[in-house]
Order: C-alpha cells, then structure tokens, then sequence
C-alpha cells in the first residue's frame, strides 16, 4: 500500500506527527492572510489585542510566530491601478502585530505594493523600527530574494516568502516580491539548508475561493519541496484548503483567512486555520491544526461539532491531493463549475471597465494574461470547451467546488 503521509494525522485532534523527528523543542505559529480593513480597522487601531479573541493565547504560546501582511501600513498615498482590490492599513495599525507579537511578516503577496513604493518603504521602516523582520519583498530584487534565517531556542530557522507576483509586482530593476520564479526559490532554499536545521517555505497563489490547488500550484509546491523544504505553507486562496506530504514534506495549500474580512455570509471565507509547527534540530516533530471562525468583531476557535465538521470539510478536500490524477480530477471540477458562462460573465464585466475606466479594465486584463492563476485557468478551461470536455468532471469534483464557492454560513440558530 502507497504511503502518503496522512497516516500519521489524527483527524479528530488535528495533529500529525512525523515519526522522524524527537520532541520538539520550540513551536512556530504560521498565520495567514492579515489586513486592518473594513471591519477590523478601527478593532485593530484602538484594542488590537481584541482581534484575535481566543486565538490570541495559542499565538502567544509559541517561541516564533509568523503572518502574511497583506497591504501597506502608510500614511495618506493614490492607490496604483491593478486588476483587484486595493488595501492599505495606516501606521498605527502596527500595533495589531506587536501584540501578539508577530516577530516575522511575510511580504510576498498581491497588496502590499497596492500603493506604491513610498508606501511600501513606509511599511518596512514601520516594521524595523518595532522588530519585526521581513522576508519575501524589498527595494531590490536581491532583497527580495533573500531568505530570512533566526535561531529560536537554538534551532536555526530558514523562511524562504514567494508569490505569483500577481499585477506585475516581482522585483524587476527597483522594489518589489519574490515573484514566480520556482528555480530560483530551490535554489535560495539550497542556499540556506546547511545552514539551517528546518526550513519553511511560504507562498501566497492559486486561484481564489476554490478547494483545490491548481496543478500548476501543486508541480511548484512539489519541486519545493524536494529541493529540501521542512514545511510548505500556501495562502492567497482566502479560503481553507487541503493537505499534501511530498516525501514526508507537509503541505498546505490554503489557511483561509486570518485578520481579513470578507464582507460576504460564504461559510468558508469566514473559517481558517493556524498550523502550529513543533521543530527540533534534527526535522519537523508535529504539525497541529488549528482551526477559527471569523466574526466582524474578532476571531474564534472552534469547538465541539463545529470543530468536528470543519475537520470533516479539510479531509474531504485533502484526501484527493494524495495522487496526481485526483489533483487533475479536483482542477477539472473547479472548471466545471465555471464553464462557458463564466467566461462570457468576466469578459463583460472587463469590457465593461474598460469603457467606464480604460486604466483598470487594461489592468484586469492584463492580468489575466500575465499571471499564472488566471493564465492556467483560461487555457484549461478554453481548451476543454474547445474538445468538448469541460462538463465531464468527475461529481464529487463538481460538488466540491460548488459547497466551496457558494455555501452559506447558517445563521445563528440555524441548523449547520
């Protein structure tokens, strides 16, 4: 029988343990996706402590915790014309990550250069004069690049940050992320692997609100890890997402949201999940899974039957991860679901920008062609509707997608 490492995962506690490895002499927390916008703006600027509700003493007991910034944290800045959402936090916000306090922020992602290079210097100076390291962007490409390595109770720690440098954003001649750019992030990873005793590898990509990678996604996490990551941590997706070992590697593919609110009563983009990493010098001894729900006032853990089903939601959508063909079936499923109309549906509403405002419709456009997610989503799916395959998905595949994109959260009292 295949092993595929979900052996060693215990559903019910949300723990896998490596077997490999001794105790752990250190943990390290890994958090998504955080922006003080919408509802949390002013929760995070006056009581930044309340935001994370009773998540905040699971974050507190770890040696290292790390999170995804995703936007700048400036003063009054123009936004830059990009295909999306534009976000940006003001520089009081800062305190919502030296409460916890966060001692790494991940850059690589869509927002933070949402307005402009002044801004993003703004940001680093505001995360260096509070002593929190960054890796994944910079005012170079070199900078960019460069891995972060911290000891934590005497083990060395590697992170190595990319994205999919979604609107152009990689680091070219002046700032920028870590964009797409798999070998260079196996080489920076064998820079830093004799040097460091774990090493854990963060990505902000894929394709939005789906409960599958995209197998483009999946090839890079794979490579990734075979070039000798201890730990693959994927976000971007804004929604939870499944769980894959690579020759013992972990990977997961999709920690939902974190302080991020969505303003939309979707169940699965009011949940996430925090991984907790137990390491020792000799390897990675213990991954926990930590999952929340996301109020507009705060985070919250989750109990007793919620508990129950959102591990029931993670494993059906980490179980056909285990083989390549599922990940196809899983990609195929998401097409599906999309199919012809929601071509004609984006393409109007491109159209439409670009009538009504030339320089963002010529963004999102652009956009479209130039980034991974959304170039490997119009091939595969123009391609299928061209041979006459696009609905021939496997159900389950299909059914997934659809519970992903369009679930509700029950309201309270409702049945769940």
């Amino acid at each position: 029988m295949t092993k595929t490492g979900l052996e060693g995962l215990d559903w019910g506690r949300g723990r896998w343990v490596s077997g490999l490895a001794p105790q752990a002499r250190a943990e390290i927390v890994i958090a998504a996706d955080w922006a003080p916008i919408r509802a949390f703006d002013d929760i995070v600027a006056r009581t930044p402590e309340a935001v994370y509700g009773d998540t905040l003493p699971v974050l507190r007991a770890a040696d290292l915790r790390v999170v995804n910034l995703e936007c700048a944290l400036a003063g009054d800045a123009a936004a830059v014309w990009k295909s999306g959402s534009v976000f940006k936090g003001r520089p009081e916000h800062i305190r919502g990550l030296t409460a916890v306090p966060f001692e790494v922020a991940t850059l690589a992602n869509n927002h933070v250069l949402d307005y402009g290079t002044e801004a993003f210097r703004e940001t680093l100076k505001l995360l260096g004069e509070h002593s929190i390291r960054f890796v994944g962007a910079g005012m170079n490409p070199e900078e960019a690049r460069r891995p972060l390595v911290l000891e934590v109770k005497g083990i060395r720690i590697g992170i190595v940050n990319f994205s999919e440098g979604e609107d152009l954003t990689a680091a070219g001649d002046g700032p920028g992320v870590f964009g797409w750019d798999v070998g260079a992030v196996a080489e920076s990873i064998r820079a830093i692997r004799s040097d460091a005793d774990i090493v854990l590898v963060v990505c902000h990509g894929g394709v939005e609100y789906i409960p599958f990678p995209p197998p483009y996604l999946a090839e890079a996490f794979r490579r990734v890890s075979e070039a000798g990551a201890d730990l693959v941590i994927g976000h971007h997706a804004h929604v939870p997402q499944g769980i894959q070992f690579v020759n013992g590697v972990p990977i997961c593919y999709g920690l939902g949201n974190f302080v991020f609110w969505q303003e939309t009563g979707l169940l699965y983009r009011k949940l996430g999940y925090l991984v907790k990493a137990g390491v020792c010098r000799e390897g990675l001894s213990h991954l926990d899974i930590i999952p929340y729900g996301i109020g507009p006032g705060s985070l919250g853990l989750l109990h007793g039957d919620e508990r129950a089903q959102f591990f029931e939601a993670l494993k059906r959508v980490t179980l056909p991860l285990a083989e390549p063909a599922g990940i196809a079936e899983a990609w195929h499923g998401f097409l599906r679901y999309y199919g012809i109309k929601g071509f004609r549906d984006e393409m109007a509403m491109i159209l439409a920008k670009m009538d009504e405002e030339p320089a963002k419709g010529a963004a999102m456009l652009r956009n479209r062609v130039a980034t991974m997610q959304h170039r490997e989503h119009w091939v595969d799916a123009m391609t299928r509707i061209m041979d006459g395959t696009i609905d021939d998905s496997p159900q389950w595949a299909y059914d997934l997608a659809v519970e992903w994109l369009t679930r509700k959260r029950p309201a309270p009292g409702e049945p769940r």
